[in-house]
């Protein structure tokens, strides 16, 4: 592809993310929480491309530190989207990694489980590589092997438009679903191979309930996800909500069906998701509602965090504004950025306020430390390492109480 065609795919990429920013409000919390957060698994997601999401490699390593700084653990790092392809993964790869490799003591690359809990131990950011397309594939499954070499180890297969997998949530919400293709899952197939968990957020509805029924059939017991999709029931009476909705939410009957697999679902703090409430600074109490809406409706071992970050969200926005008409929502987007909607709330400025927010409502320690991390590791181990659900109950447990002898011992991150 051409540098202009790239540089306008980036562009499109990045304005479908809208997240957020370091120009995000910093939420006061107490020093009891901020402790909780830094004793915590904490495992979040970055979907910040280079290019547009951050230009020079100290803006990724300030980004990075102020989450070490705040405990968290690691980060869902998304390498490609929409429609990049194989070259595209290259490039932002290697953008990704020669900025980590000017502070390498500070990074740990997750090929297990393991490395995660290290990583939380010593202070370093555990960099979980995620694509959220297929099409980096190029119709070639063989390549499949290739990106768990490379350490990715969860996919989307359709983000938002329509694909040779299936369609996207944006293709669905303009009635274009025409559900999972054969190709579609022949790459799952690929992906559950080789222990790459599959993640259905940005997926249409239909080619996510087929996707479901293909992983139900033929893998029984291997837990699918949503890593970043907000609860449409917890906005349909709300006095403002539009009548479609915002076309990235998911439906209950969706995320029941990924409670029944054994894997998780996790908001994701983005305002312009929020439909009908749009705020310009996402509060801990509406983080806080989405976490509550999913634990009441899927309970609290199915549940994980989720902030879709950017570092920037300047050039992205105003390039979303001027070219509206590339977005098919009924101008739902834009809408939201203009009420001042245009930015998520990185974890690492939200998270300590929304454990206080959280505890305020009854959740105990125990509760937090699954939807802030224990969740996702146990659908980790299940799918990367082919662990029974059972056994890795009883060794997290016992993994649990390591860490914590550990952290009294030598003291906090």
């Amino acid at each position: 592809m051409k540098n202009s065609a790239f540089a306008f795919l980036m562009l499109l990429l990045a304005s479908s993310f809208c997240n957020a920013s370091l120009d995000a409000k910093k939420w006061p919390a107490s020093k009891d929480a901020k402790k909780f957060v830094k004793d915590t698994i904490v495992i979040g997601m970055m979907a910040s491309p280079y290019g547009t999401g951050w230009t020079k490699n100290e803006q990724l390593l300030q980004y990075y530190q102020e989450a070490r700084d705040a405990g968290v653990t690691g980060h869902e790092i998304t390498l490609s989207a929409a429609a990049m392809n194989w070259d595209h993964l290259i490039e932002q790869h290697h953008a990704h990694r020669a900025a980590m490799a000017e502070e390498p003591d500070k990074y740990i690359f997750v090929r297990s489980t393991r490395d995660i809990e290290a990583a939380h131990l010593y202070g370093k950011t555990a960099v979980i590589w995620n694509s959220q397309t297929a099409t980096i594939l190029e119709e070639d499954l063989s390549r499949m092997a290739a990106l768990k070499e490379m350490g990715i180890v969860s996919m989307i297969i359709a983000y938002n438009d329509r694909f040779r997998t299936g369609s996207g949530s944006l293709a669905a919400y303009n009635g274009r679903d025409d559900g999972l293709s054969e190709w579609g899952r022949a790459v799952i197939d690929e992906m559950v191979k080789y222990g790459i968990l599959l993640d259905l957020s940005h997926t249409g509805k239909q080619t996510a309930m087929d996707a479901m029924d293909h992983m139900d059939k033929n893998y029984p017991g291997v837990p699918y996800v949503f890593t970043h999709s907000l609860p449409a029931g917890l906005y349909k009476n709300e006095k403002n909500a539009t009548p479609k909705g915002c076309y990235r939410n998911v439906t209950d009957d969706e995320v029941l069906r990924v409670k029944k697999s054994g894997g998780y679902v996790s908001p994701t703090f983005t305002e312009w998701m929020v439909d009908g409430i749009w705020p310009d600074d996402l509060s801990p109490k509406q983080a806080a509602d989405m976490i509550d809406y999913y634990v009441k409706l899927l309970g609290e071992d199915y549940v994980g965090i989720a902030t879709d970050d950017m570092f920037d969200v300047s050039l992205v926005v105003e390039f979303a504004k001027k070219n509206a008409a590339l977005y098919a929502d009924g101008g739902y987007m834009i809408d939201a950025f203009n009420k001042g909607a245009s930015d998520s709330a990185p974890l690492a400025r939200i998270l300590a306020a929304v454990t206080d927010e959280l505890w305020k409502r009854g959740y105990t320690n125990e509760q937090l430390a699954k939807i802030y991390g224990g969740n996702k590791m146990r659908v980790y181990q299940q799918v990367w390492e082919n662990a029974p659900k059972g056994k890795w109950d009883k060794e997290y447990q016992e993994r649990v109480e390591i860490r914590k002898e550990f952290m009294k011992k030598y003291g906090t991150r």
